[in-house]
Parts: C-alpha cells; sequence; structure tokens
C-alpha cells in the first residue's frame, strides 16, 4: 500500500497560492472536521440525504487540500449514497483511509513546524 498517495502537498499549496502557512492551518481545521463521523452516523441509520452531504463535503474539502487517496475513497461512497445503499467495505476502506490521512497530515504538519 506504499503506492497509496494519501497527500500532495505541492499540490495542496499551489492550490493556496503557494502559501505554505495557510496551508498548514487549513489542514490543522481538517483534522477538527467532523464529516467522516457525521458520514457514519447517517449511514448507519440510512439517512441517505444527510449521508451524502457529509460525503460530498468530505470529498470537497479532500479534493481542495490535495488529500489524494481520500478523495477518491470518498467519491466511491458518494456515488453508492446517490444510490440510497453503503457498501460496509467501502465505509470501511473510507474510515482507514480517512484515519491513515489524518496521521499524514500529521507529518506534513510536523515537517512543516
Amino acid at each position: 500500500m506504499s503506492d497509496v498517495v494519501y497527500i500532495n502537498e505541492a499540490e495542496g499549496k499551489k492550490r493556496v497560492l503557494n502559501n505554505g502557512k495557510l496551508y498548514i492551518r487549513l489542514l490543522t481545521m481538517f483534522k477538527a472536521d467532523t464529516n467522516m463521523r457525521d458520514l457514519m452516523i447517517h449511514a448507519e441509520s440510512q439517512d441517505w440525504e444527510k449521508a451524502q452531504i457529509s460525503a460530498h463535503t468530505l470529498k470537497g474539502n479532500a479534493a481542495n487540500l490535495s488529500l489524494t487517496e481520500l478523495f477518491t475513497q470518498s467519491l466511491e461512497a458518494e456515488m453508492q449514497i446517490k444510490g440510497k445503499a453503503l457498501n460496509n467495505e467501502t465505509l470501511e476502506k473510507l474510515k482507514a483511509c480517512f484515519d491513515e490521512t489524518l496521521v499524514q497530515i500529521d507529518k506534513v504538519i510536523e515537517q512543516n513546524a
């Protein structure tokens, strides 16, 4: 799984006009984001409208910050949710990806401190 790109830091910084401090601040804010937790809660209760909003927001935040693998995984989850279902395997992969993304974010923040 070492081929997986969780964060494209260079692309993320380009998205904020190479303002490294802003990028780090946005990554720090992302760590407090509740959309993954909300997505899991709404999927469990089969509230597909709210689950889709959470998945869409998570996907958008991942795209904006160049959290590459999280974007891919949240896109898959969102597509399933639009069909009013979410495969448990997809949800587990998304959660694992989210957790690893947070680990990688901490590394990026530490390297840029």
